[in-house]
């Protein structure tokens, strides 16, 4: 079934309704919504996608989220995509969005942050494991772990942690 998103312009105007994948194939810029989650003790939830997902199969993230479906708002696919993804029905606080060149395709990132206080259960169609950092140990993974590229660059630009200057992917560690 076809993902319906809105095709955008530079400045995030809606052009039009197209299909996710075209948008991708064609390098039209369109929207994704991501967030970092936290527990109360102010850790990130960081999570290793599943092997037979289409994009980055067993990289590690920091973010989730996903396209913002046509007529959605970046704040309510933010909250659809914890829902569907960690099973956490949230409130999120919208951050800040760039224009990501992205490894895949243009899009707009908006990037939200919540506060999970029950326990989360994984879509495992989507999250092979997660688990939750320090922003100390998410520094020190960016170097070990092979993390999505795109989240890497969001997260330089993240107020809230401070990411390396380079960040030379290694292998991923054992998965037990």
């Amino acid at each position: 079934m076809a993902e319906l998103v809105e095709r955008v312009d530079e400045q995030d105007r809606v052009l039009g309704v197209v299909d996710r994948d075209e948008a991708v194939l064609r390098g039209w810029p369109h929207r994704v919504a991501t967030t970092v989650c936290r527990d109360p003790r102010g850790r990130v939830l960081v999570h290793r996608r599943a092997e037979h997902v289409s994009r980055f199969p067993g990289h590690y993230d920091w973010l989730v989220g996903g396209g913002v479906e046509a007529g959605e708002t970046y704040e309510e696919a933010a909250a659809r995509e914890l829902a569907e993804e960690l099973g956490v029905r949230v409130p999120v606080r919208f951050v800040f969005k760039f224009l990501c060149s992205g490894a895949i395709s243009r899009y707009w990132l908006g990037v939200h942050e919540a506060v999970l206080t029950e326990a989360v259960v994984p879509d495992a169609s989507e999250i092979a494991w997660c688990g939750w950092l320090t922003e100390q140990e998410l520094r020190e993974a960016l170097g070990r772990w092979l993390f999505v590229p795109d989240g890497v660059d969001a997260l330089r630009r993240y107020p809230g942690v401070t990411a390396p200057a380079a960040v030379m992917p290694s292998p991923a560690p054992p998965r037990s």
